[in-house]
Order: structure tokens, then sequence, then C-alpha cells
């Protein structure tokens, strides 16, 4: 199935960078889906980790216009690749790119994210657990790569996103492989 985000050509454009440089820019397969959360809860402030060529992040800032997203990448040629493509779409002053490591970026943001999206490689879960503090109470975690989680961190996983004191699933995305859960 092709999916019609008007980004595909950014979804494309990332699938070739991939293949011809041999990196981790892997593309998010379900841009609709991030579209629909998007419109659904109309967060104004918007957090993702791993940016890529900057697809999702335009995804999730086409479902909520007013929406301003701050995306963390860790490769410097993604990040500038990711600017243009926020130029070309006309987002590049909704969509703010920080370059470096996770764990060094997420301590020196502001809390009150109204929606956090992470689709780096496998989520280790002290990234989790610094995702769910800069989420506001309703924020809603969209956690992708979830099937590349094994052993003792699949275990926490599974015991923080069932712990339904701290969240309330919602319906899956990208074909299942994808989790939804609104912060209590």
């Amino acid at each position: 199935m092709t999916e019609m985000t008007p980004f595909i050509k950014i979804q494309a454009a990332t699938r070739i960078h991939r293949r011809e440089h041999g990196c981790g820019a892997y593309t998010f397969e379900d841009g609709l889906g991030l579209i629909e959360i998007a419109e659904t809860y109309q967060p104004k402030r918007i957090l993702e980790l791993g940016t890529a060529l900057g697809y999702t992040a335009c995804c999730l800032a086409h479902g909520s216009p007013t929406s301003m997203v701050d995306t963390v990448e860790g490769d410097a040629h993604h990040v500038e690749l990711a600017q243009r493509n926020f130029e070309h779409e006309g987002l590049n002053g909704r969509i703010r790119v920080h370059h470096g490591n996770f764990r060094d970026i997420l301590p020196k943001l502001e809390p009150g994210y109204d929606l956090a999206f992470f689709d780096g490689f496998a989520p280790p879960i002290d990234v989790l657990i610094m995702l769910r503090e800069l989420l506001s109470s309703g924020g809603v975690l969209v956690c992708s790569n979830l099937e590349l989680i094994g052993g003792r961190d699949a275990e926490l996983f599974d015991r923080e996103f069932n712990n339904t004191a701290v969240w309330t699933r919602q319906e899956s995305i990208e074909f299942g492989k994808t989790a939804v859960l609104v912060k209590n």
C-alpha cells in the first residue's frame, strides 16, 4: 500500500538516502496515522526523537497547523537535509531541529509537550522515562520500533506501558507496530 501524505516525496527521498548512504534513516510507514493523531489531539507542542530527513515532523506539523515541533537528530547530514525539506514545505518556522544525542538534548528542553513521538532506533527505557516527564498530563506518546526491543528492556517497557496509573492505551498505528498512549 502506498501512502499518500502531502510529504510522500520526503518519504521516498528517505528510502533512497538510506540505500545510497547505508545509514539508519529508515522512514516511518504510517504518516497518515501520525497526521490523524495530530488532527485528533491538536497538540500545541510536539517533540519528536529521530528526525531523519523530516518526513514525520512534517506529518505532525501538518496534522496540527498551530503546533510547534521540536525534533532531535544525531546525524548532522540528516539535520541539514531535514532543514532543507522543512524550508521547501514552508514549515521551517514551525519545526526546530536539535542536533545531538537524545540523552543530551532532552534534559535541556522545557516540559509541557502535548505529544511526543519516538522514532529513533530501539527506544531505551531511560529515554522513554525522560519523554514521560516532558509530556503534560493528557499528552500523547507515540512510540515506534518496539519490535526492536529485547530481553530485560522488553520487560521494562511492558511494565511501563501497562501501568494504568500512568498510561491509557489507544489504538496502535503503523499496522500495530507503533504504540499510542495518553499520559494520565
